[in-house]
């Protein structure tokens, strides 16, 4: 008899013993009455007298609701909102005994501060109001649970879905911004090219023009000192005679031009030294001929002479 009486007392007292997890807490009521809140660890309750009724978690939890509501401009949207909770451990007691359902409660108040704030405001003004909306259901739903406590630790609206037809519509009024952009956009990369081109080509035939006029300068001074130094070196030679020398010599030198370019077209015709030679003469003839017509007199017609 002793013995059972023994096992039953040890029995007793083990199971007056009890463990709370990490990251919880235990409600612990004496005779039906809220006693205490037991922390994690090893926790100890009177035996007949008080029982362990509930466990709280302490971690931070989340659930979405999904807002469907009418904007100013009659636009309807899709609003899911994220809220992320959890228990205050002061409010341990509150948590448990104030609210039974704390989902369903914040979830009503989500309801009522969107539908409260959204449709006052346009469909684009949403979307450039989104942060102060989800901030202003935190700070909403955070003021009211604190009083059943829960504390709101964050509110996410991750996005503002519109009807689908007014979504394409948004579409192709963005493609046609993008395009209408694009289209400028290339148009004044055209014009930038344009002015670069008429600018380089201007500055070429600038720099065209230069290095042509200092090439005739060469030329002549070139020529004037060549016909001096012919006219030394061979007695009686006239500057006509160093004229023909130097465009039988410019002759042959395009000539030598002409036949070392593999990808050239010209064709000199007629291209015999003595054609040079005629047309200087023609030229000079012509000189000449006009200078002698010039100085023959003028013979005026005389009434006398008809008579």
């Amino acid at each position: 008899m002793a013995g059972i009486v023994f096992f039953f007392v040890l029995s007793v007292i083990l199971g007056s013993f009890f463990t709370v997890e990490t990251a919880q807490v235990a409600i612990v009521q004496r005779l039906g009455k809220f006693a205490r809140v037991a922390g994690p660890g090893l926790n100890w309750k009177t035996p007949f007298i008080e029982a362990v009724v509930h466990r709280m978690s302490m971690k931070v939890q989340q659930f979405d609701v999904q807002v469907e509501t009418k904007t100013q401009d009659n636009v309807f949207v899709q609003i899911p909102v994220s809220i992320q909770y959890k228990v205050i451990p002061e409010g341990v007691e509150s948590a448990f005994y104030k609210l039974s359902d704390p989902v369903k409660q914040i979830e009503s108040m989500v309801y009522n501060v969107v539908l409260g704030h959204v449709p006052k405001m346009k469909l684009d003004d949403t979307f450039l109001n989104q942060a102060d909306i989800a901030s202003d259901l935190r700070d909403n739903l955070d003021g009211s649970m604190k009083e059943y406590g829960y504390s709101i630790v964050k509110v996410l609206i991750s996005d503002i879905v519109p009807d689908q037809k007014v979504k394409a519509a948004m579409n192709d009024i963005n493609a046609a911004q993008r395009e209408r952009e694009a289209t400028v956009s290339r148009a004044e990369t055209n014009k930038l090219l344009l002015v670069k081109q008429a600018e380089a080509e201007a500055e070429s035939k600038r720099l065209q023009g230069e290095g042509i006029a200092n090439q005739r300068k060469a030329i002549i001074s070139g020529l004037k000192d060549s016909v001096e130094d012919f006219s030394k070196a061979v007695q009686g030679s006239t500057p006509q005679d160093v004229m023909q020398l130097v465009l039988m010599t410019q002759y042959f030198d395009t000539l030598k031009e002409i036949a070392g370019n593999d990808h050239s077209n010209t064709v000199l015709i007629p291209h015999t030294p003595n054609t040079l030679t005629d047309l200087f003469s023609q030229i000079r003839n012509a000189i000449v001929a006009g200078t002698e017509l010039t100085r023959q007199p003028v013979i005026s017609a005389s009434p006398a002479a008809d008579r």
